[in-house]
């Protein structure tokens, strides 16, 4: 499939360099990367360094509130808190007033890891070799496509 561009040239719509989502797929991946060597000594995946982001910044929360912050299933969320638990990172309970709520909370090694986590954002920064204010220039514009995104996605209820 082809496109006429602007310019009276033709675009094939099919390559790979005109893709949104492959650019993103790839710095997904090679993010995770850099993270990786950051996050071992911490014991922590990446996807278990962003739920730990949210638990140092709120907690309690549910784990409907995890998978919204995440964006992720309950299917791919639930066997990570249990990793998590069993790291002894976070407790699972039943919310008192709603047994069908299940609360995610800190232990002490959970809360005193935060401290060692401190430096990771700025080391990734450094790996990156980007300055404070591109970085949040890039963090905006991908904020942006992300609410673009959860606009777009059909929801579950509909």
């Amino acid at each position: 499939m082809s496109e006429v561009r602007n310019d009276g040239k033709t675009e094939d719509l099919l390559r790979l360099d005109q893709q949104l989502c492959f650019p993103i797929y790839a710095a997904t991946n090679l993010i995770q990367r850099l993270y990786r060597p950051l996050l071992e000594p911490l014991g922590l995946t990446y996807s278990q360094y962003l739920a730990m982001l949210v638990l140092w910044e709120q907690e309690p929360v549910t784990v409907g509130q995890l998978q919204s912050c995440l964006h992720l299933d309950v299917g791919t969320l639930s066997p990570l808190l249990k990793r998590m638990e069993r790291q002894g990172l976070v407790t699972r309970t039943r919310d008192a007033n709603d047994e069908r709520r299940v609360m995610i909370g800190l232990t002490a090694s959970g809360k005193a890891l935060r401290e060692a986590a401190q430096q990771v954002p700025l080391a990734l920064a450094e790996r990156v070799g980007a300055d404070p204010a591109e970085l949040d220039q890039l963090r905006g514009l991908t904020r942006s496509l992300v609410g673009r995104l959860i606009q777009a996605v059909p929801s579950r209820t509909a």
